[in-house]
């Protein structure tokens, strides 16, 4: 149990670190039943997506959400990882699972924005960046550099909610 916790605390502070080879080392080096419990699960789908492996993450991450599907870390890595797997309609998913977790949370609404802007969505893309917007004003200042609005970059009401000081 205690060799458990401390390898728990050592996965964290590697991924903290940005150590995610050596987050995932430690979560690997849990008995069977420790990695059966959803936040090793987390950590270990957390590792693999910051190693770039989002193939392998997304299959511990979505047992970490069945388990814990309050879990709005799980469910942003989870909508990571499908995006860059071109999995756009379950990354979306991910994140409509996070908004029920946690609708105040502002990255949730500008990922959804994202999100639905590669999928080609104008009218979702509007509404998910206000209300981002309007929960998290510092988010306006991200919308000039991310990709993910680049076919919308030139679209007038796009310009008009991306340019609105509040």
């Amino acid at each position: 149990m205690i060799l458990r916790k401390q390898l728990f605390q050592q996965a964290e502070g590697y991924l903290e670190l940005g150590m995610a080879s050596h987050a995932l080392e430690a979560v690997l080096r849990l008995d069977d039943q420790g990695s059966q419990d959803p936040h090793a699960q987390y950590l270990r789908g957390e590792a693999l997506r910051s190693l770039q492996r989002y193939d392998e993450a997304i299959p511990w991450l979505q047992q970490a959400s069945d388990a814990n599907p309050d879990n709005v870390h799980v469910w942003l890595a989870l909508g990571w990882c499908y995006k860059r797997c071109e999995e756009l309609h379950r990354a979306i998913y991910a994140l409509e699972n996070a908004l029920q977790a946690s609708p105040e949370d502002a990255i949730i609404h500008y990922n959804l924005a994202c999100y639905w802007s590669l999928a080609g969505s104008k009218a979702q893309v509007l509404e998910y960046l206000a209300q981002a917007f309007e929960l998290d004003p510092t988010f306006r200042e991200l919308v000039h550099e991310e990709p993910d609005f680049d076919a919308l970059r030139d679209d007038p009401d796009f310009q008009a909610i991306a340019t609105v000081i509040v």
